[in-house]
């Protein structure tokens, strides 16, 4: 079934969504999370609990360096957001909430008939779950 423009999914809370471009690395995972603390931030929030599952980009030691950096940097300025890691036990998806959301948003937004385009698709997602759309993450080629 397609998803129109005003065929929103109703969410409790406030959600954000980041796509990349081509697949999700360590390298990307950490400037979404700066992303994610300014935004946090610039609304008044202290602290953000990231419920994961276990991800190679999610539990690299690359992420887990950075956010303790990151923490480290907050708690000797004052200020900003710091970063608490949930991690979901392996192969446990129904524990993860955003599992079932994504499951009806596939079923939403793909058609049995056609492969969609990327761009397509991403508009689709962001239609589904009423988010304003943000710049793709990129690595850039000198890092690649």
């Amino acid at each position: 079934m397609v998803s129109c423009p005003g065929d929103r999914l109703s969410l409790p809370e406030q959600l954000w969504l980041r796509f990349v471009d081509g697949r999700p690395l360590s390298a990307l995972t950490t400037p979404c999370l700066a992303w994610g603390g300014e935004q946090l931030a610039a609304r008044g929030k202290t602290a953000w609990l990231l419920v994961w599952d276990n991800a190679s980009w999610h539990v690299s030691q690359a992420v887990r360096h950075w956010i303790k950096a990151h923490n480290r940097r907050a708690k000797q300025h004052g200020s900003g957001v710091r970063i608490i890691n949930c991690y979901l036990p392996i192969k446990s998806p129904w524990l993860n909430p955003i599992e079932p959301r994504w499951l009806h948003t596939k079923r939403r937004v793909l058609e049995p008939e056609r492969l969609l385009a990327a761009a397509e698709l991403e508009a689709r997602v962001y239609a589904r779950f009423g988010c304003d759309p943000h710049p793709r993450l990129s690595i850039p080629d000198k890092v690649a």
